[in-house]
């Protein structure tokens, strides 16, 4: 699991780059307004339609601010795996202030028992924020409701 921030035209954007390590494919989730501009300026104002897999630039390293990147063994990543598509199916909203993109990756996090800083954070500060408060550590451990998935 690779906890990411990227470059945007605005403040940035945060969003996992998950798969197993042995495969070169990996697959991107993260929640943003659905569209381009208009829906991202009334997101800062009301809850607008969403989309939970890659963006642009996603996939581009140039665009890459923070990345912070925690292994799972082999029996706790589909678990997580199968998390992040439930969230994908039940994050019909973006909202700049509430349902935003550090909010989802942070959903995440917690699911995987790491401990998460305040999600209105700019994505590059809020990665390296998860970091910090983790001490950097390179495992997790899910938290106790993750048999759920």
């Amino acid at each position: 699991m690779d906890f990411r921030a990227r470059t945007a035209a605005s403040y940035g954007h945060a969003f996992v780059w998950y798969g197993k390590t042995s495969e070169k494919k990996v697959d991107v989730a993260g929640l943003h307004p659905a569209g381009d501009e208009v829906p991202y300026i009334l997101g800062h104002l009301m809850w607008v339609p969403s989309e939970t897999g890659a963006s642009y630039g996603d996939l581009d390293p140039q665009y890459l601010t923070a990345n912070y990147r925690v292994y799972l063994n082999e029996a706790d990543a589909p678990k997580v795996f199968a998390y992040i598509k439930h969230l994908q199916a039940t994050s019909p909203l973006w909202n700049a202030q509430t349902t935003n993109c550090t909010a989802f990756i942070g959903r995440i996090a917690t699911f995987m028992g790491l401990k998460v800083p305040f999600h209105l954070l700019r994505p590059e500060n809020y990665i390296n924020e998860l970091k910090a408060i983790n001490g950097g550590r390179q495992t997790a451990q899910l938290s106790p409701d993750a048999e759920r998935y």
